[in-house]
């Protein structure tokens, strides 16, 4: 029988794979990688925050990646400045802060750096599960809700708003999930890892799909192919477990490129 420690990460794992493949698509249809690699550095901030202030980390993540994605939402509407400009500074600005608050928090007993940026999924306790399992659900849920609405924004804007559909609000919803995943997705991968698992599945099953929903189950199977290999990899070799889900992706990818296209 499989120990619990393996079991933990498998299901967390999953859990984490499953939404990444959801939002993963979304994301590189809507050409917004650099939009989840901003997000995910500014998490570092949050962990911060929990240290140093004795909370659940998960929280404080959670809620600097909603005002990080809403700053985003708003200064978004200034025409002065590019998407990549204002990613970069908030991005780069939330990792800068959350470093330097970490130095100085560490001292305290706390997890180490490493683990924060490139996860440590084998020390997963039932509370992790059970946070990823759930938020997992709710992101899920939500997508599924607004599928159509999703996928209408994403291929025809213009067309949506015609439609009646409210993109600024859908819009804001939708970055609002990628803090969720940021959240669920920390423990698993690590802080700079995570935008590798949102985009290669995705990428790796757009080469294969035919329609948006096949795209979307395709890039959930390369993610938990990705994460039982990678998983096996680092008990039999002593990898660590975050980047070696990741070169298993990329290794996915690469073996995806080579089918010829119809």
């Amino acid at each position: 029988m499989m120990d619990g420690f393996i079991i933990r990460a498998l299901l967390a794992g999953s859990a984490v794979v499953t939404v990444t493949g959801v939002l993963g698509v979304f994301l590189l249809w809507r050409r917004m990688a650099y939009f989840g690699d901003a997000l995910s550095h500014s998490a570092l901030l949050g962990v911060a925050l929990g240290i140093l202030l004795g909370g659940q980390e998960y929280w404080f993540v959670l809620a600097v990646c909603i005002v990080v994605a809403l700053l985003m939402t708003r200064i978004q509407r200034r025409p002065e400045l590019s998407n990549d400009t204002i990613l970069g500074i908030l991005g780069h600005g939330g990792l800068a802060l959350g470093l330097m608050a970490l130095h100085f928090s560490t001292q305290a007993g706390g997890r180490s750096l490493e683990a924060y940026l490139f996860g440590d999924i084998l020390l997963l306790q039932d509370t992790d599960v059970y946070f990823a399992l759930g938020l997992s659900a709710v992101v899920v849920g939500v997508v599924w809700y607004y599928w159509q609405s999703l996928l209408l924004m994403t291929a025809h804007p213009e067309l949506a708003q015609a439609e009646g559909v409210n993109t600024e609000r859908l819009g804001l919803i939708y970055m609002l999930l990628i803090a969720l995943v940021i959240a669920i997705a920390m423990r698993v991968v690590g802080i700079f890892l995570l935008t590798a698992l949102l985009i290669i599945p995705a990428a790796t099953a757009r080469r294969l799909a035919r329609t948006p929903e096949q795209m979307v189950f395709i890039a959930i199977v390369s993610g938990l192919v990705a994460l039982m290999l990678g998983l096996a990899s680092s008990l039999w070799w002593d990898s660590p477990t975050g980047p070696s889900i990741v070169v298993v992706a990329v290794i996915e990818f690469a073996l995806v490129q080579l089918i010829p296209q119809r």
